[in-house]
């Protein structure tokens, strides 16, 4: 142990002795730090700000869709979900919590109060909307089954709708038009932020029944179906039941199906696969520099051990181990590749957070633990790796031969 600590305070003494040699050496470490956790900290920040966003919209929901190859496109068939599927779904699937339909207008979705208009996302929807997304109300309430039952025409509308419409902080009561037809609005979502770059709170709630007349009451509409379930382990199998009553339906044998069934889960899966394989290539590409790094240190070692030729002669001569004198130098390349890590990873943090300061609406950077466990332990590697073929130059010199060196 106190090999070890004398050792340690000479590797130090060396490094302060020589300052801006010492700094210059670890300059490609630094850099090479500083890269990988400035491009991780930014891939890391979406990838972060994307789970915080899908924990939102429950573990336990499934989304059922139409889906079209592009084949059937060109032979003219269009898979659809329609109101049977709704009803098939909603009496003959065991286990499910909440179902409700999403009807997208088909019309231009233009909202009007007095000389102001904007565009929102205008759908049908019924009273598990709410429940099934978790949807939250500000002011007023939300759609009811009556609203529905009637056709009433009344609204639910996000905080987006009611800023650009520079509607009263509590629109509730006030009237807008939609398609020629005015519509109360009857309450106030509360904001929910983006999502993958896509606005969340420029809602525009309709009771389905109501939109369904607004799109022209058509038989074959398209619509989506969104679901929870009340256990989550029984989602796949609520998944695959759905999926055999929808084949049968729509009477595909063999072919392809023509709907998609997804959950939120999955979903958040394949996009953390993409930031994975991102973060990744990315972060693999950068770490070059650390090799980089890794060389300078050895170059510098290796004409250190050059300049210490008789310092090294006289160690040996006065009985110093041939492990000490390699412990001492590995030492220095390692405690130059740990500060080099450590001031890389403040620089890289640094460089990470302005940079998604810089890009509008991007979310703050994101260092994860094992980024920094990461980087510091590839730092020591290099210093380890990188530093033995000097350490060894200098504990296999001949004392004698040390000594004679000029």
């Amino acid at each position: 142990m106190f090999t070890f600590i004398e050792c340690l305070r000479a590797a130090l003494i060396s490094i302060k002795a020589h300052g801006l040699r010492s700094l210059l050496t670890t300059l490609g470490i630094i850099i090479g730090v500083a890269s990988v956790i400035a491009t991780v900290s930014i891939v890391q920040g979406l990838s972060f700000n994307i789970n915080q966003q899908f924990e939102g919209l429950g573990a336990n929901s499934l989304s059922v869709y139409s889906y079209t190859s592009f084949d059937d496109q060109l032979r003219g068939r269009f898979g659809r979900i329609t109101d049977r599927d709704l009803q098939l779904i909603s009496t003959r699937v065991n286990g499910i919590q909440s179902i409700t339909p999403i009807l997208a207008s088909r019309f231009t979705s233009q909202v009007h109060y007095g000389a102001r208009s904007t565009y929102g996302r205008v759908i049908g929807t019924s009273e598990s909307y709410r429940n099934v997304n978790q949807l939250f109300i500000e002011h007023g309430r939300f759609l009811s089954a009556s609203d529905n039952q009637s056709r009433r025409r009344v609204c639910v509308i996000g905080v987006t709708v009611r800023d650009n419409l520079s509607l009263p902080e509590n629109p509730v009561g006030e009237y807008i038009e939609i398609n020629n037809e005015w519509f109360k609005v009857i309450g106030l979502a509360e904001a929910k932020g983006e999502m993958l770059g896509l606005q969340q709170d420029d809602i525009v709630l309709l009771p389905y029944n109501s939109m369904q007349r607004l799109n022209g009451n058509a038989a074959e509409l398209d619509i989506q179906i969104q679901l929870t379930v009340q256990q989550l382990d029984a989602l796949p199998d609520v998944s695959e039941h759905i999926r055999q009553l929808l084949r049968k339906s729509h009477r595909i044998e063999g072919d392809d199906d023509d709907f998609k069934i997804q959950s939120a889960q999955q979903l958040k899966d394949s996009i953390s696969q993409i930031t994975s394989a991102v973060t990744l290539v990315m972060g693999g590409i950068v770490s070059i520099s650390l090799l980089v790094g890794g060389i300078g240190i050895m170059n510098i070692m290796l004409v250190s051990v050059t300049e210490r030729t008789r310092e090294i002669g006289i160690c040996k001569a006065i009985g110093a181990k041939r492990h000490v004198i390699l412990l001492q130098f590995l030492l220095e390349s390692l405690l130059l590749c740990l500060l080099g890590g450590l001031v890389g990873l403040l620089m890289g943090y640094a460089a990470g957070a302005g940079i998604a300061a810089m890009i509008p609406n991007f979310p703050p950077a994101h260092v994860p633990l094992w980024a920094v466990a990461l980087s510091f332990g590839f730092s020591a590697l290099v210093g380890l790796v990188f530093g033995i073929a000097p350490a060894a130059k200098a504990a296999n010199l001949d004392p004698i031969d040390a000594l004679r060196y000029e």
